[in-house]
């Protein structure tokens, strides 16, 4: 008996070791599709290379059409890191055993950037409250349904704060990227679309030129946390921790002119060590949108209502505590 115990207690402890005991030979880099991949394999393609040199394997980028395919990829052990938006982070962590090691530093040395509504510079549409009297008579790009800034920031604090849901609200609405989506108000293939400060710097950045020549923002949402650096968390320790180094400390040391030459055609200044705890107001802000939700929602019985709005208000509360704690 006791053997029988002993043996099937270093069977335990073997599964639980092996669980990072085998490091992939070729690491897969993904990115999520805010334009399209050969921009993003020439901006990243550098910084790639770099990592492989520092960990000495091979590193190989991993495209996908929408941020749905690199959530699944990191779910199916084809990504085994990336470059996410806090949604899509909030996802693959919740999803595809993720796990945020590091955020990024704009080049202002921002905490974070900004979701807004674009329109043509020649657009009679001159302010929201234009948008919102015309929206039956205009077409809408919208983000990818994973996106932060695309999606889940303009339907809370835009959309959701005044009871309108683009899908019906607005004659017709188009998902697509972020690059996409401004070359679409530039060629005057939408009215209006939703889109970031990010990728109006990758813009200026790709072509040289500014696009609030062409454009005017109409609406800009509060600070979005920045972007977030993920892996699955069942990497070993030891390559997750050189992996997290890599990053951080990427732009300093003996290399420094090469990597900030690199981080610029980013449009970064750098790379900070983060953790989960950077997705608690994504997550807050994904409830408060369910809770509007449900509270409009007229197919839902008094008491079904009454228990799903007890729920997120317990999810909301066990938020607001991790967010009170210090990081």
């Amino acid at each position: 008996m006791l053997r029988r115990s002993f043996y099937a207690l270093a069977a335990v402890m073997a599964m639980a070791s092996s669980a990072w005991a085998q490091d992939p030979d070729t690491l897969n880099i993904g990115f999520i599709s805010t334009e399209s991949s050969t921009n993003l394999k020439q901006a990243w393609q550098p910084l790639i290379d770099d990592l492989s040199k520092a960990l000495d394997k091979p590193v190989k980028p991993f495209f996908a059409s929408d941020y749905a395919g690199i959530i699944e990829g990191m779910r199916f052990n084809k990504v085994h890191l990336g470059w996410f938006g806090n949604k899509s982070a909030m996802e693959a962590v919740d999803r595809a055993q993720g796990e945020v090691f590091a955020s990024v530093i704009d080049k202002d040395g921002n905490p974070g950037y900004w979701s807004v509504l674009l329109v043509n510079k020649d657009s009679d549409l001159r302010t929201l409250d234009d948008v919102i009297k015309n929206g039956s008579q205009l077409s809408y790009g919208a983000g990818d349904p994973n996106s932060t800034s695309g999606t889940l920031v303009p339907g809370y604090f835009l959309w959701a704060a005044r009871g309108i849901e683009p899908k019906t609200f607005f004659k017709t609405v188009r998902a697509a990227n972020h690059e996409s989506n401004l070359l679409s108000v530039i060629n005057k293939q939408v009215d209006v679309a939703i889109n970031n400060t990010e990728m109006l710097e990758r813009y200026r950045r790709n072509t040289g030129k500014d696009a609030n020549e062409s454009v005017r923002i109409l609406w800009k949402s509060p600070l979005i946390p920045a972007d977030p650096m993920v892996l699955r968390k069942d990497l070993s320790p030891e390559l997750k921790k050189r992996i997290q180094e890599f990053f951080v400390n990427y732009g300093t040391g003996p290399d420094a002119q090469h990597q900030l030459a690199v981080l610029a055609e980013l449009t970064y200044k750098g790379f900070r060590a983060s953790s989960n705890a950077q997705l608690v107001p994504i997550r807050q802000m994904e409830l408060a949108k369910q809770k509007i939700n449900v509270e409009s929602d007229t197919t839902l019985s008094e008491a079904d209502k009454k228990q799903k709005l007890a729920d997120i208000e317990q999810q909301l509360s066990e938020l607001d505590k991790l967010a009170a704690k210090p990081q």
